[in-house]
């Protein structure tokens, strides 16, 4: 057996996916993205030669589709051992999964994992004993310190690129329980201006436009929540032809919201005059029985936050006399008035769940940011703690991004630099 088949072999029986065999249409799902992430292109390059990461393991918890995937072997070009897990059950792309096994990626994920499934996957991942991660939603984070404590002194650091996992860090690390850095992915500039806004805005109706195949031109959308993700759901909502009420806690976002040219109301009032409903907060309960309560029949129900606990779905089961399979990732709860809810990727990410995920070029520069920010962790000795990432770096990403689009930008002179720096001017 040649060193490259038995090296093949063991990746393949070391991990837990559904089907081997689906790997050629997985690789050409990540070839195609592969050709539109030019920023990725450029560090697979650089990795191949420098080999940064050569002698390091890496597990890295996202949701396992095409660019993801493809983000997974620019760091084994690096020179890492590589595993990936979901970071959400229903996002996983078997075929996809079987590609990067294919090409020696250990792989612990399936679609469809119930949550038993999904825990025992990470904790195959922290088998690995990685010594960087890469995390979407905390969940890996969150298991290594609440379940492998003895592993905790492998690991040099890792980053996180979601909203909902920097606030989990965030409470470990001020509770005093985060043992190692992490950088805070989400808070670039090229990550949430880009990603956040316009990756969300256009995901998330792709993903409900094409599981409801219904008109949004004329309804009312109601968006829960006006961060960064938030404005880009209205943004595209607006574009379609939708009348866009916002729902927040927050003044100054609701503030915002007027003058965008939505209208703001409470969830309470919003309840009654909504057709589309997005939630997009990172928090719990956000639409519950009281709401559903008032809805009119035939409401379109999707969460865009990373976890499926913003739209209530134990309080939609308890008022339903009858749950129907009405399309694929489409439930229609039958309330005992004869109304009809019907609840999009039962409640988890309609993006990903019921779609593909943000554009490929949105995720480039996601992706720069998280190889790079990787790379900064490993070679900065940083303390324990949630860290801003440098804003060099945020601007290289921006910088590749124009190079690859063809535009360039202006520079300050040295006297308008000097001008700046001054304060008695005249």
């Amino acid at each position: 057996m040649s060193e490259v088949t038995s090296a093949q072999t063991r990746v393949t029986e070391q991990s837990r996916i559904r089907d081997y065999e689906l790997y050629p249409q997985g690789l050409r799902k990540i070839a195609w993205v592969r050709g539109r992430m030019p920023l990725l292109r450029s560090l697979e390059e650089q990795f191949t030669r420098d080999r940064p990461f050569a002698g390091k393991r890496v597990v890295i918890c996202l949701h396992l589709e095409a660019k993801t995937a493809y983000l997974a072997k620019v760091v084994q070009a690096g020179g890492a051992e590589v595993a990936v897990v979901a970071s959400n059950p229903l996002s996983t792309q078997d075929d996809v999964v079987a590609g990067l096994v294919h090409d020696g990626v250990v792989a612990y994920a399936w679609h469809g994992a119930t949550a038993q499934e999904y825990g025992s996957h990470i904790q195959a991942a922290l088998d690995f004993h990685p010594q960087l991660v890469i995390d979407d939603g905390g969940d890996l984070v969150s298991t290594l310190h609440r379940d492998r404590p003895d592993q905790l002194a492998e690991i040099v650091g890792g980053c996180e690129e979601t909203t909902t996992g920097i606030l989990r860090l965030r409470a470990m690390a001020e509770q005093g329980i985060l043992q190692f850095p992490m950088i805070a992915v989400n808070d670039a500039y090229s990550k949430y201006l880009f990603d956040n806004r316009y990756g969300t805005g256009q995901s998330v109706w792709d993903g409900i436009m094409r599981t409801t195949n219904l008109l949004v031109a004329g309804t009312t959308v109601v968006v829960v929540g006006y961060g960064w993700c938030g404005k880009g759901v209205a943004l595209r909502a607006r574009g379609l032809g939708a009348k866009v009420v916002v729902c927040e806690v927050d003044p100054i976002k609701a503030v915002e919201a007027i003058m965008d040219g939505h209208t703001v109301m409470p969830i309470a009032e919003a309840a009654r005059v909504g057709d589309f409903f997005v939630t997009v907060t990172g928090n719990r309960d956000c639409i519950t029985g009281a709401h559903f309560d008032v809805m009119k029949s035939g409401a379109i129900l999707a969460n865009a936050g990373h976890f499926d606990v913003e739209i209530s779905i134990p309080d939609l089961r308890t008022r339903a006399q009858q749950v129907n399979a009405v399309r694929p990732n489409v439930e229609e709860f039958v309330f005992a008035d004869g109304r009809r809810m019907y609840l999009l990727a039962q409640g988890r990410l309609v993006n990903l769940a019921a779609g593909d995920g943000h554009p490929a070029e949105v995720m480039d520069m996601t992706f720069a940011l998280q190889a790079l920010a990787l790379l900064y962790v490993m070679k900065d000795s940083l303390p324990a703690g949630v860290h801003k990432l440098p804003h060099d770096i945020d601007e290289e990403v921006a910088r590749m991004r124009l190079q690859a689009v063809g535009a360039a930008i202006d520079e300050l002179t040295q006297e308008q630099k000097q001008y700046l720096a001054s304060w008695g001017h005249e």
